[in-house]
């Protein structure tokens, strides 16, 4: 197993162990119902959010990606692009480098140094956190924020990629949300890991066998 595919194998069991993924039966944003559920937000103590901190770190540096900093959309990129840079300047193949990190609010501040922008100014090649895509608007939004400061968009990062199809199940689009994002910006997606890989550790788990066959009929009817 190659170390990628070893930080995405470590990242599903990691979250199953936290509750943060599970399976069983529910209703998603889209209406759909999913046989399995993801909620990042579960990664709410200092030890799991350091955790997922160095997972998001390890598959940036799996990716091969020039970048100069992180820019953590608010509200959920916040404490995300914060604790991935802290990561990134202790990861061993980062040589010590320190990574400047960026987060706007939700409404300009209009007093002391006022502005919707905090931490370091935007410059060179700029890397979005956040936890998943769904209709892309997060990631619009940084966009504009980033061009606008005169910095460059250079990819997006996010934990999980469901590699799923959006609209009716009579009108389904031809791609994914990720898929939508990466063209529309010309710029990768890095995931820690996909809907792929949640299959891989089912396949390999006699635990988890009861769930293959809810979650390999969702990806036929849904997956990209």
């Amino acid at each position: 197993m190659t170390d990628s595919a070893q930080n995405r194998n470590e990242f599903v069991r990691y979250s199953l162990q936290q509750g943060v993924l599970r399976f069983g039966q529910f209703k998603v944003k889209s209406g759909r119902l999913s046989p399995y559920f993801f909620n990042a937000g579960l990664f709410n103590t200092g030890l799991s959010m350091g955790r997922l901190a160095a997972f998001y770190a390890q598959a940036l540096v799996d990716s091969g990606l020039e970048f100069d900093m992180l820019f953590g959309p608010a509200y959920k990129g916040i404490p995300l692009a914060a604790a991935t840079a802290i990561a990134l300047a202790n990861h061993p193949a980062r040589a010590g480098r320190d990574v400047p990190y960026a987060y706007n609010r939700k409404e300009a501040k209009d007093h002391g140094e006022g502005g919707s922008l905090v931490g370091a100014p935007l410059a060179g090649r700029v890397v979005i956190i956040d936890d998943v895509i769904t209709a892309g608007t997060s990631v619009r939004e940084s966009v504009d924020i980033i061009r606008h400061a005169g910095a460059q968009p250079a990819a997006v990062l996010i934990a999980l990629d469901r590699m799923e199809r959006a609209g009716a199940d009579d009108a389904l689009s031809a791609h994914s949300a990720v898929q939508d994002v990466s063209a529309t910006y010309n710029m990768p997606v890095v995931s820690i890991a996909s809907l792929a890989d949640i299959m891989a550790v089912l396949e390999g788990d006699p635990q988890l066998a009861k769930h293959r066959g809810a979650v390999a009929a969702y990806r036929d009817r849904y997956g990209v």
